[in-house]
């Protein structure tokens, strides 16, 4: 299935849940948040949160400075 990440369209498995899709992404394990449709997901609900076709997903790094 293909949803969007920041604006680009990746493809990956039909029951492809954010921790699965994160981690095809090779992703950090810290320091970055997920929002799909415009709603934030916490850490806690990826596990279980399954995405769907045409989702929209941002991927938000922490950066340090000020």
């Amino acid at each position: 299935m293909k949803v969007q990440v920041n604006n680009k369209e990746v493809e990956t498995d039909a029951s492809s849940t954010i921790t699965k899709l994160a981690g095809q992404l090779e992703l950090p394990s810290n320091g970055i948040a997920i929002a799909v449709n415009n709603k934030m997901i916490p850490r806690t609900e990826w596990d279980e949160f399954l995405l769907h076709e045409n989702d929209r997903l941002v991927i938000i790094k922490a950066a340090c400075g000020g």
